[in-house]
């Protein structure tokens, strides 16, 4: 089914780096959310006004809640395959994460509500009315959310969504929720205890974990997550393709939506270099990269003395000193001076954000292994901490 809806309503479905395919994969999945939704509201509210059961009707209204995550998600995915403009020139891909988390504040919502209506249950318990017919009904909603289920992370797979992640996400609380409620129908009708008022509350409690859980997944990428680590090896490696380039540093990398992303980062190139044909090379690196990789990347020419002898040494002397200490240190902006009798080695030191050691003590290290390579050695460091 899932094969048959995509080769119906999306053209050319593997080019999913297209904007125009991935709106319209999430334009489906929002259709396909608010006609599900909307059969399996109506369906769970007949059977919970004929059976009079409060975790049944909770679980209609979630359906219902569905129903109007899948009308945003729909909207999101229009929104975001617009074309940047003036205001926002970047695109508007972030607009999906939006949509993720106003389906995750809508999920809390109606799981509070329904908290605070199955505690009341509780504490005044009502009869519940049960046949097998209604039972089989309230039951059907199951394989209809199963099919959601797969539904939903085939297509967030294919075009990398946070929204249809968490959608697919709420399908599966949805299974278990309906079981919940499935079973708190069933005893309700064995025993005066207010099994249905308590499977109303352990309802809402899971759909609002649920929530909460999406709030995490769809925020961390509007606030400005660390890229994927594999992207960001697959980006050096394609820079360091260049023979022209003999290193790269001060990589940063910005999301603007899934599948879009924007870089900047310092290509080190031998000062002796033609500037003009070096420029020419970088630009071509920044072409291939755009043309393999989701990356809008900027390159900054960064030039270095590669060929000098006594550069050279000092240089492979920090870097070693650099690597002693912690093998994802980068030395980068070498200098190398001589004043006053004494040599000043310049240098700025890239170290993780999770590095224990502390900015004086990494130049106290740093000058006292140096100095064994000379006596009269000075160093001058600046630390800078990493953005991938």
């Amino acid at each position: 089914m899932t094969g048959l809806l995509i080769r119906l309503f999306v053209k050319h479905p593997g080019r999913t780096s297209d904007q125009r395919v991935r709106e319209a994969y999430g334009v489906l999945g929002g259709a396909v959310g608010i006609v599900c939704n909307l059969l399996l509201f109506a369906v769970k509210l007949s059977v919970g006004l004929l059976t009079g059961s409060i975790a049944v009707m909770a679980d209609a209204v979630n359906n219902l809640s569905d129903a109007g995550s899948s009308v945003i998600a729909l909207f999101g995915a229009r929104l975001a395959a617009k074309p940047a403009d003036d205001q926002h020139p970047f695109g508007h891909g972030r607009m999906e994460y939006v949509a993720g988390l106003v389906v995750a504040v809508i999920i809390i919502a109606v799981g509070l509500n329904f908290f605070k209506s199955s505690v009341e249950r509780i504490v005044e318990p009502a009869e519940v009315h049960l046949s097998p017919v209604l039972f089989i009904f309230a039951a059907c909603s199951i394989p209809v959310k199963l099919w959601m289920l797969f539904f939903y992370r085939n297509i967030a797979k294919r075009i990398d969504s946070a929204v249809l992640r968490a959608t697919a996400f709420d399908s599966l609380s949805d299974i278990l929720t309906t079981l919940v409620v499935l079973i708190s129908l069933y005893t309700s009708t064995l025993t005066t205890f207010p099994v249905d008022g308590i499977a109303g509350v352990v309802v809402a409690a899971m759909v609002v974990v649920g929530g909460v859980k999406v709030v995490r997944d769809t925020i961390n990428p509007l606030l400005g997550e660390a890229p994927d680590r594999a992207l960001v090896e697959k980006l050096v490696d394609k820079v360091l393709e260049n023979p022209d380039i003999c290193g790269i540093h001060d990589l940063m990398m910005h999301n603007y939506g899934p599948g879009r992303y924007f870089a900047t980062a310092h290509a080190e190139v031998n000062s002796d270099a033609d500037p003009v044909s070096i420029h020419d090379s970088l630009e071509n690196t920044e072409r291939e990269v755009a043309l393999s990789l989701p990356v809008r990347l900027v390159l900054h020419c960064d030039p270095f003395e590669k060929d000098d002898p006594e550069y050279k040494k000092w240089r492979i002397a920090a870097v070693g000193t650099a690597h002693g200490f912690d093998a994802r240190f980068q030395v980068y902006d070498f200098r190398m001076s001589h004043a006053a009798g004494s040599l000043l080695l310049r240098f700025d030191l890239l170290v993780p954000r999770d590095c224990p050691a502390k900015p004086a003590e990494l130049r106290e290290m740093f000058q006292r292994e140096l100095e064994k390579y000379g006596e009269r050695v000075k160093v001058s460091i600046r630390i800078e901490h990493a953005f991938v």
